[in-house]
Order: structure tokens, then C-alpha cells, then sequence
């Protein structure tokens, strides 16, 4: 994946879902559920041609990238 990497992952702390990019410390943005941050994260990676990465929060697969989306821009 070349580009920007947009990071959608639950935080251990609060059980909030966070937003950051791949390589940075600095969260983007909190949200109180995973879709609201998806969406938020979707719009973003759009705009800027972005890949998006969701992280599992549950099971066997947890802190596992879930599901990854590359979106072509506007």
C-alpha cells in the first residue's frame, strides 16, 4: 500500500475508536463507536486518496487489521 494509511483501532484505555495515520503517534480523532469513526475515516481517505485499515477489537483476531479499503479520491 503506497500513500497514506488511515487507522481505525479500539483503544485499550477507554474503549474508545480511534483515528491515526500509519507512523504517528498523534491520534486524529475519538469516537464513541466503530462506525462513527469508519465513517469519519472513509470520508477522509477519500478525500485525500487514501488506504483505510480497520482494526478487530474482539476475538482471536484482536488488534488485527480487519478489513482494508484503497479509495481513489474525490
Amino acid at each position: 500500500m503506497a500513500g497514506k494509511v488511515y487507522h481505525v483501532s479500539k483503544r485499550k484505555e477507554d474503549g474508545k475508536w480511534q483515528v491515526f495515520i500509519s507512523g504517528s503517534d498523534k491520534v486524529i480523532k475519538l469516537f464513541a463507536t466503530k462506525a462513527e469513526a469508519e465513517e469519519y475515516c472513509e470520508k477522509m481517505a477519500k478525500n485525500q486518496g487514501a488506504t483505510l485499515l480497520v482494526h478487530n477489537s474482539k476475538g482471536a483476531n484482536k488488534g488485527k487489521t480487519g478489513s482494508a479499503k484503497v479509495t481513489k479520491g474525490k
